[in-house]
């Protein structure tokens, strides 16, 4: 059982990316998949989540209308496109998948770097 988040990179100000979590040794589309982040010096913080039963969708409000979150149960992977990114983006990326009955999974982190 693996989940991996990758996709991110160095940008300058106003720029996007693509993070993608993808899962191995389970079905996703059965999990809770949320993006979470965290910066030097700071705590994790929720970034967007979409959930397992009707792909209902949350989003921190610093992030919402730049950053949308989607799934796709043929590649078992969720994606988060970052849209206008701000230097407050900067963080490491990890992705999370928690069941129904509470199975949780954790990933490791991508890091996310905006440059001003």
């Amino acid at each position: 059982v693996q989940l991996q988040a990758s996709g991110g990179g160095l940008v300058q100000s106003g720029g996007s990316l693509r993070l993608s979590c993808a899962a191995s040794g389970f079905t996703l589309d059965q999990f809770t998949i949320g993006w979470f982040r965290q910066a030097p010096g700071k705590e994790r913080e929720g970034v967007s989540e979409i959930s397992c039963c009707d792909s209902t969708t949350y989003y921190k409000e610093s992030v919402r209308g730049r950053f949308t979150i989607s799934k796709d149960n043929a590649k078992n992977t969720v994606y988060l496109d970052m849209n206008n990114l701000k230097p407050d983006d900067t963080a490491v990326y990890s992705c999370n998948a928690v069941s129904p009955i509470g199975i949780n999974y954790w990933g490791k982190g991508t890091q996310v770097t905006v440059s001003s």
